[in-house]
């Protein structure tokens, strides 16, 4: 059952479980079922373990089938150039000044440690560090602040407590693809954005569906909790471009455990960014995204309002890392096997422009 993809990455749960979702919707595949999660579950912890701990807290464009609004129109308009510039405006350094301060000199940043690519633990990597393009992301901002790359200590962060995680004052930040959206710029400040991509659906290669359309009636769809997918299948079905008969009830804490239920057979797609999908098709080659992307979402780093200081030095950050090619080298170490098919390029292969209010 400890299948691995191409790179000897453990996948969340694949080879075998087409074959035996049928087994597992009936009584003949409880015991199957009992053991795919306890594996499921098992592995999926060992980060979490491994990841929290540290006393010292911290001082603080795309096409697609159709388009789904990211944000009321009322609340605000491109929420992606809402950051502050990377110099000027500001009175000292008082939140960069007190991580430097720090008897534990490191930055406390929250990601993901499940995500292939993104962010996740290579049980081939003899170092057992977390690695991806998020995390590449990270130990820039950690050299620019203190100085060393490594001064980082990670914190494994669900979907569904990222802006609680920044708003209680357990990480200085957050890095762990997060779409900037209206929302969320009321609870949180975020960088300027990093990464561009759009919400897309997975679904076995089998099924019938098609992509954000007619096709998804009468079937189960789960997305994570406090995600721009379930706002999306939310207001996709007030708006009528989703069938009102679409079962979109089953929410996760992590967007990982979608793709586990998906191969289960406990859900009959998923809704998430375009990027993560392409990275779980990557684990799972019985799955496949299906139609395009229908909404255009901007990742962003996002840290405690008020922390202004380090928001101008993440933006910094972030304009050396696109400049001196940093950004490129990690695209193409980690997103580009996934994400650009032969000699086409996705939209998502250049970084998004910065622009700033």
């Amino acid at each position: 059952m400890n299948a691995r993809d191409g790179s000897g990455f453990p996948r969340a749960m694949t080879g075998p479980w087409r074959s035996l979702r049928t087994g597992l919707r009936g009584w003949g595949g409880v015991g199957a079922m009992a053991l795919l999660v306890a594996l499921t579950v098992t592995f999926a912890l060992l980060p979490l373990a491994q990841f929290r701990g540290g006393e010292d807290g911290p001082a603080t464009g795309s096409q697609g089938l159709t388009r789904v609004s990211q944000a009321k129109a009322e609340d605000c308009e491109n929420p992606q150039d809402q950051s502050l510039s990377p110099s000027g405006g500001t009175d000292g350094t008082p939140t960069v000044d007190a991580v430097k301060a720090r008897k534990d000199r490191r930055l406390i940043v929250g990601v993901d440690t499940n995500s292939y690519r993104w962010g996740y633990l290579d049980p081939n990597n003899p170092s057992g560090e977390l690695e991806g393009f998020d995390i590449d992301l990270v130990h820039r901002i950690a050299e620019d602040i203190l100085g060393d790359r490594d001064a980082v200590q990670f914190k494994a962060i669900p979907t569904s407590r990222r802006v609680e995680a920044i708003q209680k004052g357990e990480v200085d930040m957050v890095v762990r693809t997060m779409t900037i959206n209206c929302d969320r710029i009321g609870q949180v400040a975020f960088s300027a954005p990093y990464f561009v991509t759009g919400q897309q659906v997975l679904a076995p290669k089998t099924s019938k569906i098609t992509g954000f359309d007619k096709t998804l009636a009468d079937q189960e769809v789960c997305s994570a909790q406090g995600s721009t997918a379930y706002d999306n299948l939310e207001a996709g079905r007030k708006s009528g471009d989703l069938p009102v008969s679409t079962d979109i009830t089953t929410t996760v804490p992590n967007q990982l455990d979608c793709l586990v239920k998906l191969q289960l057979g406990e859900v009959d797609a998923v809704v998430t960014d375009g990027a993560l999908a392409a990275s779980q098709a990557a684990q799972d080659p019985t799955v496949e995204l299906k139609g395009g992307l229908f909404t255009d979402e901007y990742y962003g780093v996002a840290m405690k309002l008020g922390s202004d200081d380090l928001v101008r030095q993440v933006n910094r950050t972030l304009e050396n890392y696109i400049e001196d090619g940093g950004w490129k080298a990690s695209y193409e170490k980690w997103l580009h096997p996934t994400m650009d098919q032969g000699d086409e390029k996705s939209a998502s292969a250049t970084p998004p422009d910065a622009k700033y209010k």
